[in-house]
Order: structure tokens, then C-alpha cells, then sequence
């Protein structure tokens, strides 16, 4: 009898022991009494509480919060730079040679700094609500310090209260709409020209030279599009010349009535500042089969020599299209360059990728100097960012960024199609 009260005994005073330390994990159990109470304060949580569900929509102010053993750079655990982009979808080719080219900026990174960033590829193609669902995915993991893109006007006004939110640097390759440097987007930088530089430089190439009297400005309904068209429209009767809009969306795939109504108006140049060059192809094959001889004058998506040029079998001959940044081709300094993307992903390079390696290498760049400032965190990177001071890059320009976010003193570049290839006709200064 005495030993089966014992065991009663025993066993009960096991069960009291496990009820103490039920849902806390092992180091609770053998606390006081009062440590579940201690434990809701934020001086005392423990790291697997941190953040609690309840925060997630604002997971980086956690970790902003958090012990130092989160940010700073002599504990922090891996290093990741994300890469948002269109890597699949209808604007595949661009956003696959972006994602190429920050690849090698990363390997050239780390081999010359001995370093180890990862890049964490974040595919959007091209859509605000997948680049909602991909901003989320990136600043919910701490160990993301930065991020290369968006690559789409309409995708950066969809992340930025997410991005900015989380006191994140993201720069971007591609992003031209201007407003989107005048819209107070904490932590948005981008590498390329805007569009109030483009819109205008174009509007005066195509009276001056095209000579231009009448003008039809088709856009297709995205931020960038309806930006650059805005910019043109108003560059454009500011000279004179009679402007006439019309809008397509992106995934239309006939547009041979709006090219009907275009041949009874007569346009001398036809203006379409589309992402979507395969679209672009399509529109110049049916003005050919109607006999418009309108100029066909395309921007940025367009500068795409498979599907601007190759796939539209000759009807883009002669048609301009303006770009953001030089072909890199042709800039001696990034010969080696040029020539390890080359071996690594084979074919052509294309012009998207030089401004999403220089990206990327500014982000890298930040990040080291915040870690040898002492403290690698999201913060310091983003602090870092505005005294970006490159003399030169990949794309032959130095970068600098002013008060709002745009590099300084860059340029457009004026591409001309003949005999099937893009040839450089003037740059803007």
C-alpha cells in the first residue's frame, strides 16, 4: 500500500511539473512561477515569439526592434538581396536577362569581397498583385537586407507601402514613370532616367527631325505607359503638332481596327510606349498589311531585337525606339564584363541587363558599407543608399543619386531599326 501511495505521489507531482511548463518549450519549465507573466514584456521575449502572429503584416519592425543579435553584422546569419521580376510570362525575355545579370553582379561581388550574398529570385511577371505577394514573401524574411527592382512602374506603386514599411532600400533597373520619385516612396532609388526626360526628348526628335504634324500616342493602360504618353502628349502640343490617344490593354493580340481608324487619319508618327514588345510586332505587321506608312516610334519594352525586330519580319524597319540606357555592347569598359555573361548564359546581351547589374552592385555596395560601419540592418542599409558615389559602371555612366532618388545626370538613347538590328542615332544630354 505505502508503495502504491508513493507512485500516486510521484506521478502527480510529474503532472503538476508539466502543466507549469506546458506551451513555453523546455527553458520555461524549470522558470519561476511568474516567468509566463515576464515573457509578454518586449525586454524579455523570447526570440521564437518575436514576431507574434498578430504583427505579421509588419514583420520587419520586429526585427527593426529586435535584439541586436538580429541586425548586427557580426552575428547576423546569411545575407540575401532580393531580385524582383518578370522571370516568366509575357515580358520573360527582359526580366530573364535582369535576373542574369544580377546573378553576376552578386558572383563578381562576392569573389572580389569574399563575401557570400544570396540572391533570392522573386518572379512578379509584371503584375502589381504578384509583386504585392512577392514584396510580402521578401520583407517577411530578415535575413533580406535590400532589393534589386521592381522592374514595372505599376508594380513599384503597388509594393512601396510594403517595402517602405520596412525600412528597406529597393532600386530599381526599368522604373521610369516620374512620379514615382515624387510620390515620397521611402527607400526607392532607381538607376535609369525618368520619364518627364524621356517624354520630351522624343516629343522634340519627332518635330524636328521626323518633322512631325500629326501624331497618334496608343498607350496600354499601364503606370508606364500612361505616364510616358501623358509627358509626350503635353511635349507634343506644347509644338503645334495635333495629338490624337487611344489605348490597347496587354493582353490584346489584333488591333487591325484601331489600325482601320489610324489609315483614314493619316498620322505621321505613331507612338506606342508599350512593355510588351511581341505586341508591338503584331501592330507593325497589320499597319503593313493595311499600307500605313505612319514612323513607328516605340520606348523602353520595345528595344527587343527578337520580338521587336525578328518577329515582325521586316514591318519595324526604319521604326525608332528610345531607351533608357546604352548598349553595353559598345561600351569598352565592360568588355570583361560583357564577355562573362556571354560565357556563362550564352547568345546576345540585350539591353536590360547592364542596368540591373548596376543595380544590383549598389545594393551591394551599401550593404558592405553598413557592415563595416558596424551594424548590418535593413536601416543602415537604406542609410547608405543616398551616398551611393559610383565614377563609372557597366553602363559607362557614373551613379549618383539626388535628394529624391534618380540617378544624376543620365541619358536617353535614340535606337533607329536597319537591316535588322538597332542602331544608335543620337543620346540625350
Amino acid at each position: 500500500m505505502r508503495s502504491r501511495f508513493l507512485f500516486v505521489l510521484v506521478l502527480a507531482l510529474a503532472l503538476t511539473a508539466c502543466g507549469q511548463g506546458g506551451g513555453t518549450g523546455g527553458t520555461a519549465a524549470t522558470s519561476a512561477p511568474a516567468a509566463p507573466t515576464a515573457a509578454a514584456a518586449p525586454t524579455a521575449a523570447p526570440p521564437t515569439e518575436a514576431p507574434k502572429p498578430t504583427e505579421a503584416p509588419k514583420p520587419t519592425e520586429a526585427a527593426a526592434t529586435a535584439a541586436p543579435e538580429a541586425t548586427t553584422a557580426s552575428e547576423a546569419g546569411a545575407i540575401k538581396v532580393g531580385a524582383m521580376g518578370p522571370f516568366t510570362g509575357p515580358a520573360a525575355t527582359i526580366g530573364q536577362e535582369q535576373l542574369n545579370f544580377a546573378k553576376l553582379a552578386v558572383e563578381d561581388f562576392n569573389k572580389a569581397n569574399g563575401t557570400k550574398i544570396e540572391l533570392v529570385e522573386s518572379d512578379t511577371q509584371l503584375d502589381p498583385a504578384k509583386a504585392t505577394d512577392v514584396a510580402q514573401r521578401l520583407v517577411s524574411d530578415k535575413d533580406v537586407y535590400a532589393i534589386v527592382g521592381p522592374a514595372g512602374s505599376q508594380e513599384v506603386i503597388a509594393v512601396a507601402p510594403i517595402i517602405g514599411a520596412a525600412n528597406m532600400a529597393y532600386v530599381s533597373p526599368s522604373a521610369t514613370r516620374t512620379d514615382l520619385t515624387e510620390s515620397n516612396f521611402k527607400g526607392f532609388f532607381r538607376v535609369v532616367p525618368r520619364d518627364d526626360v524621356q517624354g520630351t526628348t522624343d516629343a522634340t526628335f519627332m518635330v524636328d527631325q521626323l518633322k512631325a504634324k500629326k501624331v497618334w500616342i496608343i498607350d496600354d493602360q499601364s503606370a508606364y505607359a500612361t505616364g510616358l504618353r501623358d509627358v509626350a502628349e503635353k511635349a507634343l502640343k506644347d509644338k503645334g503638332v495635333t495629338v490624337t490617344t487611344e489605348s490597347i490593354t496587354q493582353k490584346d493580340s489584333d488591333f487591325s481596327t484601331l489600325v482601320t481608324k489610324m489609315k483614314g487619319d493619316q498620322p505621321d508618327v505613331v507612338f506606342i510606349p508599350w512593355q510588351l514588345a511581341p505586341q508591338s510586332a503584331v501592330l507593325a505587321k497589320q499597319m503593313a498589311e493595311q499600307g500605313v506608312k505612319a514612323t513607328l516610334f516605340g520606348a523602353d519594352g520595345l528595344y527587343d531585337a527578337k520580338n521587336f525586330i525578328a518577329d515582325a519580319a521586316g514591318a519595324t524597319d526604319g521604326a525608332y525606339v528610345s531607351f533608357f540606357a546604352p548598349d553595353v555592347s559598345a561600351v569598352p569598359s565592360s568588355k570583361s564584363i560583357v564577355d562573362a555573361y556571354k560565357a556563362k548564359y550564352g547568345g546576345e546581351v540585350g539591353p536590360f541587363g547592364a542596368p540591373a547589374y548596376a543595380a544590383t552592385m549598389v545594393v551591394l555596395e551599401a550593404i558592405q558599407r553598413a557592415q563595416k560601419g558596424g551594424t548590418l540592418s535593413r536601416e543602415a542599409v537604406l542609410a547608405e543608399m543616398p551616398k551611393t558615389d559610383d565614377a563609372s559602371s557597366i553602363m559607362g555612366i557614373p551613379i549618383k543619386f539626388d535628394s529624391k532618388g534618380d540617378i544624376q545626370n543620365a541619358s536617353f538613347f535614340l535606337f533607329q531599326v536597319k537591316d535588322g538590328k538597332f542602331t544608335l542615332v543620337t543620346q540625350s544630354k
